[in-house]
């Protein structure tokens, strides 16, 4: 696969420096970095983005992540491996990431639960996290930027 377009952050290098700024400002509380990684993963599996996709179970493998849990984030509410804050999370990045979907696309249940497992420095943190890797999913998408193939893969 070939990308339509050189990236769009290459072309407006001020969004590349506003994009990384946006997810050093998500960095700024007590949630913890598996956290952003398992919703960045998790994200992008949604949006059916193949570079965010094998970048972040790639960051997940080398930061010492199971195999079950990157494995099993597609089907986190089935599986053992994962916290009660990291369910939160993960409930709070599907509805932020598939706002069409429902008609209340934020449901107070689940805005709840997030309220309980963090503090709203925290939340914002999430919420911005969530964002940021929405952003990079639709630019990836749009220019169908593909995978990076490792040398030794060819």
């Amino acid at each position: 696969m070939e990308a339509r377009m050189k990236h769009p952050v290459y072309v407006l290098p001020d969004a590349l420096k506003a994009l990384y700024a946006l997810s050093q400002s998500a960095q700024a509380s007590g949630v913890p970095d598996s956290t952003h990684k398992l919703i960045q993963l998790r994200v992008s599996q949604i949006n059916g983005c193949s570079v965010c996709v094998d970048m972040h179970a790639r960051e997940l493998k080398e930061s010492g992540q199971s195999d079950e849990r990157i494995w099993g984030i597609g089907a986190w509410r089935e599986s053992p491996y994962f916290t009660d804050a990291e369910r939160a999370a993960l409930a709070l990045a599907e509805c932020v990431t598939r706002l069409a979907d429902q008609s209340d696309a934020v449901p107070d249940a689940v805005w709840d639960d997030a309220a309980d497992q963090y503090d709203e420095q925290e939340l914002a943190c999430l919420l911005v996290s969530i964002a940021g890797i929405n952003v990079w999913n639709r630019l990836n998408a749009a220019t169908r930027t593909p995978v990076p193939v490792p040398e030794t893969a060819s």
